[in-house]
């Protein structure tokens, strides 16, 4: 019996994290976590039984304790109830779903208790790759890549030297803007922005799909769990979501993952790593898709991209400031007080006025994210 931790179970990876379960006879739930939706968190703690449940605010916290008080569940809330539902005792494989940096904490928490980690939060390494990588060395844990490009590329080094690798070919699908030019980008809607081609995310990843900033992060991401520099990621346009991304080896060989868009499998393999399980989902046609169509990202028009890239090879705390000033952006985006390429223009301003911290601590990485925050709501929110 497999026991597993969920931080973010209300969103899109931790649902579907939670319909793999579902399916599956050998997988029991010890904590799940999640941040406003008491709803949707009440529907899952009686479905799956966890010991606890964490919600940020502890007005949500009793409001669901009122809720839930006819089960066993233990409701927890803030960073402690995060960081007690990332280390519960009987959870062994710890879920980090949960959107933006708050979810490092409970992370580094849950590798010192000996968790391995599913890794679906961006920010953890974005921001504190330096210091999670060499925690998981530590304390001897295992770190499965749930993004499907990293699934993708972790899938594609099974049983090679990853000493071996030359280029990591990591695809994207373009985004709903894919071919604009920057005069079309001045009028798109945040309706526009939310229209993936092929994925179904939340609203904030979806942004970032559309501005290339999430292939951006991934760039940063692919640095730390695969020992590559800036210079040997490549982003490649695949509009299809065929191929989920790629390796090329120093022979020249290049070995790739494909499979239809569908996240519950790189979830499925982190959840039972090395092993590969039936899944009741559509299946790849390749007499039917006829061809797959590779394209270089437009890096003049979709400026996240290479502005991610800089941050990466400055590093240190800059990488914390492009995320940060990422999430500042998108938000107003989503509230419709900016423009689509205003959050371009917030992104380079935050990054080109930062004085870089070479290897930031945790308290660090959260001040920088805070005088970000705090510089936006002076300069940005000031009308």
């Amino acid at each position: 019996m497999k026991t597993i931790s969920i931080l973010g179970s209300t969103g899109s990876i931790g649902t579907q994290t939670l319909d793999v379960v579902r399916h599956q006879n050998d997988v029991k739930v010890a904590a799940l976590a999640a941040g406003r939706n008491i709803r949707k968190l009440e529907e899952q703690i009686r479905e799956f039984e966890p010991r606890i449940a964490a919600v940020w605010d502890e007005a949500d916290a009793r409001e669901l304790r009122q809720k839930v008080a006819d089960t066993s569940v233990r409701v927890v809330s803030g960073m402690e109830g995060l960081i007690e539902a990332a280390t519960v005792q009987e959870a062994d494989l710890v879920f980090g779903a949960i959107v933006g940096m708050i979810g490092i904490v409970p992370t580094i928490a849950a590798i010192r208790e000996g968790k391995d980690i599913a890794l679906a939060n961006k920010e953890t390494l974005v921001c504190a790759g330096h210091l999670i990588m060499p925690l998981i060395r530590q304390y001897h844990v295992h770190l499965y890549p749930v993004d499907s490009e990293h699934s993708a590329i972790f899938q594609c080094l099974n049983g090679e030297n990853p000493g071996r690798i030359e280029k990591i070919l990591l695809t994207c699908s373009g985004g709903p803007f894919y071919g604009y030019s920057p005069e079309k980008l001045e009028t798109v809607t945040v309706s526009d922005a939310l229209k993936n081609p092929n994925w179904n995310m939340g609203r904030k990843i979806t942004v970032d799909s559309a501005t290339l900033v999430n292939k951006g992060l991934e760039v940063m991401e692919a640095g730390w769990l695969f020992s590559v520099t800036a210079d040997q990621v490549e982003v490649v346009i695949q509009r299809q979501s065929i191929v989920h991304s790629a390796v090329q080896f120093v022979d020249g060989a290049v070995i790739a993952q494909m499979g239809m868009p569908d996240m519950r499998l790189p979830i499925q393999y982190a959840m039972f790593y090395p092993d590969r399980r039936s899944m009741g989902t559509e299946r790849l046609d390749l007499f039917k898709l006829g061809s797959v169509s590779f394209a270089r990202p437009d890096m003049e028009t979709f400026r996240g991209l290479p502005l991610a890239y800089d941050a990466m090879k400055k590093g240190g705390s800059m990488p914390t400031v492009f995320n940060a000033a990422n999430e500042a952006a998108v938000a107003r985006f989503l509230d419709r007080k900016i423009s689509f390429l205003q959050i371009y223009e917030m992104i380079e301003e935050c990054c080109s006025m930062h004085k870089v911290i070479p290897n930031p601590t945790v308290q660090e990485i959260l001040d920088v994210q805070k005088s970000v925050m705090e510089h936006i709501r002076t300069v940005w929110d000031k009308d």
